[in-house]
């Protein structure tokens, strides 16, 4: 009876691979941990935005008519549609995003940039590319060039 592939990757990798791959993760989540920080701080600091209230606003601002499906902008930004419907509600509340019904799916809610969304983003993007500058090459803390 041939070997499932997993049982083949399994054997594999025991040993000095193994602790290589294990080490490899604990490296990844560290600098996921270092850089989401340093961006909740700086961004928030100089900016009063949340990394997940920036990741929305980047995520309409790219769009082409900066508006998105709220159903596939939770999927963009990796937030459940409960978390991100709570984002999206603060972003709402200082006038940097409104929701409307969905012109294709009367059932579906659109979330839009506004003006001022738009020019928060625009004064945030450049904060938030230095961040993640400083901390992914290596320029502080621990982590690694790459």
């Amino acid at each position: 009876m041939e070997q499932s592939l997993h049982a083949r990757y399994n054997h594999r990798q025991m040993g000095t691979s193994n602790r290589e791959l294990v080490a490899e993760w604990h490296d990844l989540l560290a600098r996921h941990a270092r850089t989401t920080s340093a961006l909740e701080r700086r961004l928030e600091h100089e900016h009063g935005l949340g990394v997940s209230e920036f990741e929305v606003l980047e995520q309409l601002a790219g769009s082409d008519d900066d508006a998105r499906r709220m159903q596939e902008l939770a999927g963009a930004v990796h937030l459940s549609q409960s978390a991100l419907s709570r984002v999206v509600a603060r972003l709402e509340a200082e006038g940097l995003v409104k929701r409307g019904m969905c012109a294709e799916d009367r059932r579906g809610i659109r979330a839009c940039l506004t003006e001022d969304g738009r020019a928060r983003y625009d004064a945030a993007r450049p904060t938030h590319r230095a961040v993640l500058a400083e901390t992914l090459n290596g320029s502080e803390g621990n982590g690694r060039r790459r």
